[in-house]
């Protein structure tokens, strides 16, 4: 029940303490700290995982250490990237919640402070330019007759009462997404953002025992294969200093786009019982505030799809080639882990519908034959100097044909990290607006080509680079 609508002391037949309603009713609307109310998303997260969470083991603990130690040597014989691990820890599903939260708050912020700034530029205006609750999505039937709301709200206009509403649905919507995800996250990067602190390498293994039920494989096999692609991520986030960013950026980006459809929110709102609270939760669930898809919104979602795929496709490349010769199970581990990034669990499904990102690379397999081409190519130090800019890294259209990407870039010598990073800023700019005009080109050509082409091109790249990425792998 939220916003504590259950009857007190868990007695059904006794009636709810609506003095206690109220009152944490109004502790929740006096939230002043942005878009989300985080407070009652962590409440809500937290009572989600009551009864399903105890401590780690101390033999848990050190199987964890010593799985990522060993996954760090492995990594050294197959990528130039230095390990990015400072500390190894085991966490528990709350330790995940806790964890993440800061990072998670970066992420939602940017999309739920547009989210209701676009609901209160929406509302009517009077004479004096102050918004007026007279009008518009404000009257929600029934609302007037929780006795006492009105004195709760907050003053300063109907924009302060806005933000208000808005961090208590949002904080609804996001405590609930966290609580499904720490059930299903198996480590501090198993959504392919850096969501723990820097240079943590941590796994959950509650989480990490129900991911290897049913794959019929030693549980010292799959931590190990998940510590490897926990240090294969913290490789990457720890020593490509733009990556971090530059996922928080696209995230921002994603949110300037944003437009609400109001008319929508009114008639979900009109369905709503103030008598009934799972009607409110029902409005929740059915993606009460869910933007709609924006031209600004489908050109950044798929810069973020791409970063992720590429992120995601590096470390399954380099995973596979540590793995590959030491451990028997390591084809099915990747492609049970493949399935699992490329469709989501239900907590993430259900998380997009909220908030309105998918955190999934959808070209996972595209992304991964690419890698391996460029190492057939030009190397392990050629594949790894591709990080050393944004400039240097594959684009959508890249993946259109993944094998061919390791024909059209230069030689391995020219794209070791130490090379790239060690290039004038002057020339940076340069590589910067040659990528630009090259994407522009192949835009045009994709626009003003014949259909067929264009077709050809996806259908091939996908197929091709799916099949080679897992015989290869």
């Amino acid at each position: 029940m939220p916003f504590g609508f259950g009857p007190g002391g868990g007695d059904p037949n006794r009636p709810p303490d609506l003095g206690a309603m109220f009152a944490q009713l109004q502790q929740l609307l006096s939230w002043q700290g942005g878009a989300v109310n985080w407070d009652l998303a962590k409440q809500l997260a937290v009572q989600g995982l009551s009864g399903a969470d105890s401590e780690v083991p101390a033999h848990e603990r050190t199987a964890v250490a010593d799985a990522v130690r060993l996954a760090d040597l492995w990594l050294d014989e197959v990528t130039e990237l230095p390990s990015g691990v400072q500390t190894v820890e085991a966490w528990t599903r709350h330790d995940w919640l806790d964890k993440t939260l800061p990072i998670w708050r970066r992420l939602c912020d940017p999309v739920a402070e547009r989210v209701v700034a676009a609901m209160t530029s929406a509302l009517p205006t009077g004479e004096d330019g102050e918004q007026e609750a007279g009008a518009g999505m404000m009257q929600i039937p029934g609302l007037g007759a929780m006795g006492g709301l009105g004195g709760m709200l907050p003053t300063g206009g109907m924009g302060a009462i806005m933000n208000q509403i808005g961090g208590l649905m949002f904080g609804a919507q996001v405590g609930q997404g966290l609580s499904g995800l720490a059930r299903e996250v198996v480590a501090s990067t198993d959504i392919g953002l850096p969501l723990g602190p820097t240079g943590v390498a941590a796994l959950v293994p509650a989480n990490v025992a129900e991911f290897g039920s049913g794959l019929e494989r030693p549980a010292d096999e799959i931590r190990l294969y998940l510590a490897l692609r926990e240090a294969a991520h913290q490789r990457l986030f720890g020593h490509v200093p733009w990556l971090r960013q530059r996922v928080l950026d696209t995230v921002a980006a994603y949110a300037q786009g944003i437009s609400v459809d109001l008319s929508a929110i009114e008639r979900a709102m009109g369905e709503v019982d103030p008598g009934n609270p799972q009607s409110v939760q029902d409005a929740l669930a059915g993606g009460l505030f869910e933007p709609q898809t924006t031209p600004e919104q489908k050109a950044a979602l798929r810069r973020l799809e791409t970063l992720l795929a590429l992120v995601e496709g590096w470390v399954d490349a380099v995973v596979a080639a540590a793995a590959g010769s030491r451990m028997a199970g390591a084809e099915a581990l990747r492609e049970a882990s493949r399935r699992r990034r490329a469709t989501g669990g239900p907590a993430e499904q259900t998380f997009a519908t909220l908030v309105g990102l998918e955190l999934r690379p959808r070209r996972l397999r595209e992304a991964a034959a690419l890698w391996w081409g460029v190492t057939e190519k030009h190397g392990v130090a050629g594949r790894d100097g591709l990080w050393a800019h944004p400039d240097l890294l594959p684009t959508a259209d890249d993946l259109d044909d993944p094998l061919g990407f390791a024909d059209t870039i230069g030689t391995a010598d020219q794209l070791t990290a130490e090379d790239a990073v060690a290039k004038p800023a002057e020339a940076d700019d340069g590589a910067a607006d040659a990528r630009g005009a090259h994407d522009a080109d192949k835009g045009s050509g994709s626009d003003t080509g014949s259909g067929s082409g264009s077709d050809t091109g996806s259908d091939t790249g996908s197929d091709t680079g799916s099949d080679t990425g897992k015989d290869t792998g």
